[in-house]
């Protein structure tokens, strides 16, 4: 299939999804790409007695007018941008309407604690469903904020270029195309990139606290790194005008060492569900740690989003 060279963007009327859905206009802009605004919404039944266990469908024209009002002010919010944008409304779970949509897209966004008026769609269950089924990158965007120590409602929301780019590694295939997004996302923002891979090496920091006293911790951390060079110079290799990449192998778990890089950082990169070869790092569990924990922008890149025909980063 031929994906459309647009990112497709969940919206609910939330502040949250609003946010993401700046987010998601400024990436459009550097990458050249539209805008597909999504809204989907689920017909409320109840159960009738009356009807021999059988449910009734609530009239859905109020829910549907509402769902359009929501689509509406999402185009007008990014009017002046620059890129072209689309719109649909349409019945049907939201995390499993977007999910289809994005076998159609070249990237999708999202916002954490979204949550509108509307019919009670929860965006933040979106953001944890969607990343995991996904056939694009996926892109969870959270309620940045300018300053710490004002009322929430008062701090407003703020979206930041892409100026330094994490992408967490595991020496997995997931881990590897995470990498390969990571370099093209730096080098279309001229972004610093930086490849983090955690070893828990001791202990209470992880899996490998149990090793024995006589294992050589520093050398388990050298030998991983030389692991990870490999595969960055490899990677790197295969992809034109690849940025210079930070290399970084510490002791600690990959959620905790990428949750600490969100807070300067403006795009962690994460694989789903990877199984490493580093130590046996589970990516996985890293990618939902992310999503629930970072500061940043988190991309996550399942096996199905492959780089073939994306429409994101033409050579």
């Amino acid at each position: 299939m031929t994906r459309s060279r647009e990112i497709l963007v969940g919206v609910d009327g939330s502040a949250a999804s609003l946010h993401a859905l700046d987010w998601a206009a400024q990436e459009a802009v550097i990458h050249g790409l539209g805008l597909r605004l999504v809204c989907g919404y689920a017909l409320p039944s109840f159960a009738a007695a009356s009807l021999d266990g059988g449910y009734a469908a609530l009239d859905d024209s109020a829910i549907r007018a509402g769902a359009q009002a929501v689509v509406a002010d999402a185009a007008e919010h990014v009017a002046n941008a620059g890129v072209p944008v689309t719109s649909h409304v349409t019945v049907g779970d939201a995390a499993a309407v977007l999910i289809d949509e994005s076998a159609r897209v070249t990237m999708a966004v999202v916002g954490t604690r979204g949550g509108g008026g509307f019919a009670e769609r929860l965006l933040g269950t979106v953001s944890s469903a969607l990343p995991a089924h996904a056939q694009c990158p996926t892109i969870v965007v959270p309620t940045r904020r300018k300053a710490k120590g004002a009322p929430p409602e008062e701090e407003p929301l703020v979206v930041r270029p892409v100026r330094r780019v994490v992408v967490g590694l595991d020496g997995s295939p997931q881990a590897e195309l995470a990498l390969r997004w990571a370099i093209r996302e730096a080098k279309v923002w001229g972004a610093e990139l930086v490849a983090v891979t955690g070893v828990p090496v001791t202990a209470g920091s992880g899996t490998l606290a149990w090793l024995p006293a006589a294992v050589d911790h520093q050398q388990v951390l050298e030998d991983v790194a030389t692991a990870l060079d490999v595969l960055i110079d490899r990677v790197a290799a295969e992809e034109p005008g690849a940025p210079e990449i930070t290399r970084t192998v510490r002791d600690g778990t990959g959620a905790q060492l990428l949750t600490e890089a969100s807070a300067d950082t403006d795009l962690l990169v994460v694989g789903s569900r990877g199984r490493g070869g580093f130590a046996g790092l589970l990516l996985g569990s890293t990618s939902q740690a992310g999503l629930h924990h970072a500061q940043s922008p988190v991309m996550i890149v399942t096996q199905k989003c492959t780089l073939e025909d994306d429409g994101v980063h033409p050579e």
